[in-house]
């Protein structure tokens, strides 16, 4: 089965974002807990989350992925935007606990000046602090275009983080297409090796999901500008052969192209197509 979805707005609660989800065909979704830009999440509605489950049972959904805010920064020399990383990941891993089978996605944040190895130290401590081997949430480090200070540009970056935390089974990664691309990983011309890198490094069992984006920029820009599927520099043809290499395509998917809910139902009904 594919499983495939996109980024979703959190404005009508739980229940709305998994009615939204099956109006265009999708059968997981991604969402924010909170504003992209930060600050508290709305208070938490159990019977709204109930409802949302019901929608998953109902129609085998899997694997629904909240997205933390882009402000969230692990690394940053500033103690108290470490301290509001850890608070909001905290709070956000407790929601996500009412949502079975659910991951849990974070830029591994901009070390700002300080360089990686004190910036893996950081990110590290703080899942050692958060991640707890009962919880059922995974938590995924996302893959990083490499603009400016983000540390996770490359896998042996990833790696770094991995081999210092604890809990290791509750921790895992989340391929961007459109950032592992821009980061000079050569998915359009050599996928296989791609993959067998990504295996060799860190390892195939810690990749959870994978960001279907395009992107509209070169190879090996380090820009991170998505793109809509087939509009950009890595093109259809490629998104056809991630979602359906044999080593990928059990993974769940997720669009976060500059689209609008319907442009997200065409891009679903595309890649459905060519699905084989």
């Amino acid at each position: 089965m594919l499983v495939l979805g996109c980024h979703l707005s959190f404005v009508n609660g739980y229940e709305g974002l998994g009615k939204e989800a099956l109006s265009i065909g999708a059968n997981t979704f991604q969402f924010f807990t909170r504003s992209p830009r930060g600050g508290k999440a709305r208070e938490l509605d159990l019977m709204d989350v109930e409802n949302l489950n019901r929608i998953i049972i109902d129609n085998d959904f899997k694997h629904i992925l909240a997205h933390a805010p882009y402000t969230l920064n692990a690394c940053s020399q500033k103690e108290y935007t470490r301290e509001y990383a850890e608070e909001v990941m905290r709070d956000d891993i407790y929601r996500m606990s009412f949502i079975k089978g659910s991951l849990y996605n974070f830029h591994p944040g901009s070390h700002t000046g300080q360089g990686v190895e004190p910036a893996v130290v950081m990110i590290s401590d703080m899942l050692n602090r958060v991640l707890s081997p009962d919880q059922e949430t995974i938590v995924l480090l996302e893959t990083m275009a490499g603009k400016g200070t983000e540390v996770g540009r490359t896998f042996e970056e990833l790696q770094m983080i991995i081999d210092k935390v604890n809990v290791k089974e509750k921790l895992g990664v989340c391929w961007d297409t459109c950032h592992i691309y821009d980061a000079g990983y050569d998915i359009v011309n050599d996928l296989d090796g791609v993959i067998d890198e990504f295996d060799r490094i860190v390892g195939l069992d810690k990749l959870h999901a994978i960001h279907l984006n395009d992107s509209k920029n070169p190879f090996k820009s380090h820009k991170d500008r998505h793109e809509k599927i087939g509009l950009g520099s890595i093109g259809t043809d490629t998104f056809e052969a991630i979602i359906n290499h044999p080593k990928l395509k059990h993974l769940p998917f997720y669009l976060e192209t500059p689209n609008d809910v319907e442009g997200y139902g065409e891009e679903i009904k595309l890649l459905k197509g060519l699905r084989k």
